[in-house]
């Protein structure tokens, strides 16, 4: 007898706006049982949730807060019996030089660019690792796909910007995580993959000055800014069976740009 396929359940960092949130909203489209958080809610996830109250499960916590991470993957995989995708895009970026920038932002960006990912990964890890509910009898139930891990990066990781330094360091020491824990977890069948966005239209990137706007759009060779639609899709791809025989890599999606 054909074991039936489960619901596929996704876990999602900084899910109440910009490219988290299309990630939520692209995910809960093809089906998946999704749960994510962020600091603060947005009301476009909140309609999300009111939409989809059995498949979207919403929090507001800390990324940086590694007890409250835990806490949440606990839940979630306890609310959807499994977790199969983290996608580690929650991120906070502050422009300034190396000589002027101040300690709490550099430990901000740190706590949750980096160790915030670092922490969320393993806890959805330590959730692929464990059989699900009802495998004591020897009898799997089917997974739709490999599970896998996305960790959001940037391209200033490999090229650098002016201004961006610790945001790049904390990217770049992301992008290393990615590589080993490929490497870790293949064995298990886990992969593990990262997207390195351009300068998207979010957020994050409005407390960019408009000379480094500017700067930017130059030397793009689609002359803009990228959106999260632009990135969506390959973390959809990257986050899905089709995508199987792909890990340790670095996918670039910056419009061309040459840096």
């Amino acid at each position: 007898m054909t074991a039936a396929i489960m619901p596929t359940t996704s876990i999602i960092s900084g899910g109440s706006r910009g490219l988290g949130l299309a990630v939520v909203e692209r995910l809960l489209e093809r089906g998946d049982c999704v749960a994510t958080f962020s600091r603060s809610g947005s009301p476009a996830l909140s309609s999300l949730a009111a939409r989809h109250p059995e498949r979207l499960h919403v929090e507001q916590i800390d990324a940086a807060d590694s007890d409250a991470v835990r806490a949440f993957v606990s839940r979630a995989a306890a609310r959807f019996g499994r977790v199969d995708h983290c996608i580690a895009n929650a991120a906070v970026a502050h422009e300034g030089v190396v000589a002027t920038i101040r300690d709490d932002e550099i430990d901000a960006m740190l706590g949750v660019n980096l160790r915030g990912s670092i922490v969320l990964v393993r806890e959805c890890v330590r959730q692929m690792l464990v059989r699900p509910d009802g495998a004591e009898s020897g009898q799997e139930p089917a997974r739709a796909g490999s599970p896998s891990v996305v960790v959001v990066s940037s391209v200033v990781a490999s090229r650098g910007s002016p201004g961006l330094a610790v945001y790049a360091a904390t990217k770049a020491g992301l992008e290393g995580f990615a590589r080993s824990m490929a490497r870790e977890l293949g064995p298990r069948g886990i992969r593990v993959n990262a997207v390195a966005p351009g300068f998207l239209e979010t957020d994050l990137s409005a407390s960019l000055s408009e000379g480094s706007r500017a700067r930017i759009v130059r030397r793009t060779p689609l002359g803009r800014l990228g959106v999260p639609a632009d990135v969506v899709g390959a973390i959809e791809f990257l986050a899905g069976p089709r995508a199987a025989f792909i890990t340790g890599q670095i996918l670039t999606i910056d419009g061309g740009s040459a840096g």
